[in-house]
């Protein structure tokens, strides 16, 4: 389960992308960019669905991909969450591609 604090950081540092929030689903937490799923915040991660145009903008450290849950797809594993430019770039990426 998510640190409220840490999603909610997230969303705040993700902001430059749109109407960015974060719904509880199953004990962790739904990103969505206006209103479309680009994530999921789960066990205090930021994972990002895996699409090509968002490679490029990657941190060496954030290329890595794992599912966010038993049974899931793999997502972009997003460590660097500090920089709200970055986030907010990768989410509106990921937006304009689901």
């Amino acid at each position: 389960m998510s640190n409220a604090d840490l999603v909610q950081y997230i969303v705040e540092q993700a902001s430059k992308a749109g109407e960015v929030r974060a719904r509880k689903m199953f004990g962790d937490y739904a990103l969505y960019c206006n209103d479309k799923v680009v994530g999921l915040i789960c066990d205090d991660y930021l994972y990002l669905k895996p699409f090509k145009s968002l490679e490029p903008l990657l941190h060496e450290d954030d290329r890595r991909m794992k599912p966010p849950y038993d049974g899931a797809k793999p997502h972009y594993v997003i460590t660097d969450v500090d920089d709200a430019d970055y986030i907010s770039s990768l989410v509106k990426t990921v937006f304009e591609n689901v």
